[in-house]
Formats: C-alpha cells, sequence, structure tokens
C-alpha cells in the first residue's frame, strides 16, 4: 500500500505542477501576453526518485509519465461486490431499532448504516461512470468474506432484545472483517485510484468499528 500511495503523491505533485505551468503558457506575467516556446514558463518540475534532483520537463512530458489509472477486473469485481455487501449490512441494521435491547448496539446500527448508504451510492456512482457493471465470472455473492447466510439472517430478524444484540454484533464484526479483507484484496490487485480511495476508507472505518462493536 506505501507504494500505491507513493506513486498517488507523484501522480498529484505532477498534476499540480503541469496545471502551474499550463497557465504560465497561456498568459504573461501581466495576465495578457503569452510567454514564449522554451522558457522555463513552458517547463514542469517534476520531483525526482529518493536521493535525485528533480527536473524540468515539457506538460506533455509531464502528462505521459502520470501513472494509469484504468480500472482492471479487479477493480470492477472489488466494487460490484462491496455494493452487494454494504446492502446486506443495510439489511442488517435495519432490524435493530424494532429489535435491540442495548441503546449502544442500535447506534452502532445507526452508524452504520449512516455512513454505507452514501458508499454504495459513490460506488454505483463510479460503476455508471465507469461503463457500468461487468459480468464476473468465478464469483458469487454468497461466497464473499463475512456474508451472512440466509439463516443466520432469519435467525437474527427472529430475535430480540439481549439475544439479538449478541447475534447482531457477532455477524457485524464477521460482516466488517469480510469487507475489510475485499478492501485490502482490492488496494493489492485493482488499478483506479478513486477505489484505492474507497477501498482505504472501508479499512479505517470498519476497523474503527470493529474495535467499537468488540468493547460492547
Amino acid at each position: 500500500m506505501l507504494i500505491r500511495r507513493q506513486r498517488a503523491a507523484v501522480a498529484v505533485a505532477l498534476s499540480f505542477a503541469a496545471v502551474l505551468a499550463l497557465a504560465a503558457c497561456e498568459s504573461g506575467p501581466d495576465g495578457t501576453a503569452p510567454r514564449a516556446e522554451g522558457t522555463a514558463g513552458n517547463t514542469v518540475v517534476a520531483p525526482g526518485k529518493p536521493g535525485e534532483p528533480a527536473r524540468r520537463i515539457s506538460p506533455e512530458e509531464a502528462a505521459r509519465l502520470l501513472p494509469d489509472e484504468s480500472p482492471n477486473s479487479a477493480d470492477f469485481r472489488y466494487v460490484q461486490m462491496m455494493i452487494a455487501h454494504h446492502r446486506q449490512a443495510l439489511t442488517m441494521t435495519a432490524l435493530a431499532p424494532g429489535r435491540a435491547g442495548s441503546t449502544q448496539v442500535r447506534k452502532v446500527a445507526e452508524r452504520i448504516a449512516a455512513a454505507q448508504q452514501p458508499e454504495i451510492g459513490a460506488m454505483e456512482g463510479w460503476l455508471k461512470n465507469n461503463g457500468g457493471p461487468r459480468e464476473q465470472s468465478g464469483h458469487d455473492h454468497h461466497s464473499m468474506p463475512g456474508m451472512a447466510t440466509e439463516a443466520q439472517l432469519k435467525q437474527l430478524a427472529d430475535a430480540k432484545g439481549r439475544t439479538f444484540d449478541e447475534l447482531f454484533l457477532k455477524l457485524m464484526i464477521t460482516h466488517h472483517e469480510g469487507a475489510v479483507t475485499m478492501a485490502a484484496e482490492a488496494l493489492g490487485e485493482g488499478n483506479n485510484g478513486l477505489v484505492e480511495e474507497m477501498a482505504n476508507d472501508v479499512i479505517a472505518q470498519q476497523t474503527s468499528e470493529i474495535n467499537r462493536m468488540r468493547s460492547l
């Protein structure tokens, strides 16, 4: 993950530098006349590798140096499966208001629902912007890490009070652990920067929620 963060930092630096360089190309110091070709204003300062100095390159070369973040099959697989994963979490949290015996469990369910509903929207938006869902072979949603079985969901729906609280926490901790596993796989196999950001958010947020639920 450290390598991907370094790649992202370089990409941001190059993008910002390119914007500055292109702005300088379009106007002179007084904001009216363009600068002449070949001047320093038409170059981008590209950060060097560790131990190496920065160097000046053209905006065109800077654009070529930016990493290709085209979504690959792992990105699509992660987003599509995580949407289904999140939807099951919402199914489970929807049971809490009328069945949970603990106020703390109800609040945990509310926080999970409040976080995951917008995440579903963000992932669906990502899919739409990248051509829509893709057929996935060899992956069954029911085999995703942490997913509760139909029998477990029925047991949860039939439970109330302390019995519900204990089963909800057990199933949701397992569910979150599965999401963290999926997100870690996406970081190792995916290629798209936005998917990487979403996966990092899932790891950070759901790890925190796992610790909170274990303390109840």
